[in-house]
């Protein structure tokens, strides 16, 4: 039964096929395209893979896209399923004060980061942080609850602002440094110190709250950039959504298999 996972940024749509909706499952191929590329995927990338027999995804780039993803997908002639956040799923618990309203990628990414976590030791808080166009960073206490998280600018955003807003001042590519010394290096570095403060003034609260230190996962397109530069410890998940879409996907097929009480 294969299974075609999807995760519809604000960039990019990230896809992988996997032999069965299962964590661990046999990845059989991956990929990403721009937005404004989506329309290229039926007769491009998907049109040489195995014929998908369920496909879950989260989008958080408006319905407009999801639509386009949609008419890709008439390829197969396969219905998608949209995950929307709940008050409860996976082992975790909503805590947002309107649990829909929570970004679709932001809770599976918590889904897979929770499930993450009890398969390899027993239960802690946990910090998951998405580095992409946006930056996200979320707290979930011992128990499995989504305490609350903050949002701020990605890296792009920052620099776009800065040249947009102060005069005579152009964006060039910098290093991260300790004492930077030159503009490109001082806005490099401004923005990775920005998102890593960001981070470990979470994992302080999260700490005083819990009364242990939490795990902290890491994802995210620009991940691997920011992992080098934490204060903290973090561990790099690069498949944290995929994850997440896999264990939903394989939770709902249990339970859809599960005869109905009368």
């Amino acid at each position: 039964m294969a299974f075609l996972a999807l995760d519809v940024g604000n960039t990019r749509l990230k896809w992988a096929l996997y032999e069965e909706p299962q964590v661990g499952a046999r990845l059989i191929s991956h990929g990403a395209q721009f937005l404004e590329n989506i329309e290229s995927l039926g007769d491009g990338d998907w049109s040489r893979l195995p014929t998908p027999r369920w496909v879950l995804g989260c989008v958080v780039a408006g319905d407009a896209v999801k639509r386009r993803v949609e008419e890709q997908l008439e390829l197969w002639d396969v219905t998608p399923q949209w995950v929307v956040s709940s008050n409860a799923e996976g082992g975790l618990v909503n805590g947002y004060d309107h649990p829909a309203r929570l970004g679709s990628d932001r809770w599976v990414a918590m889904i897979g980061a929770r499930q993450r976590l009890l398969a390899h030791g027993p239960a802690r808080p946990c910090v998951v942080v998405m580095v992409g166009t946006a930056v996200t960073v979320e707290a979930i206490d011992t128990q499995g609850k989504f305490l609350g998280g903050i949002i701020l600018p990605g890296h792009g955003i920052m620099l776009r602002a800065l040249e947009s807003g102060t005069a005579g001042l152009h964006v060039p590519t910098g290093e991260v440094r300790d004492f930077p010394t030159n503009t490109s290096d001082a806005l490099t570095s401004g923005g990775t110190f920005a998102i890593a403060g960001a981070v470990q003034r979470m994992v302080e609260n999260l700490r005083r709250h819990c009364g242990e230190a939490p795990v902290v996962y890491m994802t995210g397109g620009a991940g691997w950039k920011m992992a080098p530069s934490m204060s903290t410890e973090v561990e790099l998940v690069e498949s944290l959504i995929f994850d997440g879409l896999l264990h939903i996907a394989n939770r709902r097929l249990n339970l859809a298999a599960v005869p109905q009480q009368r």
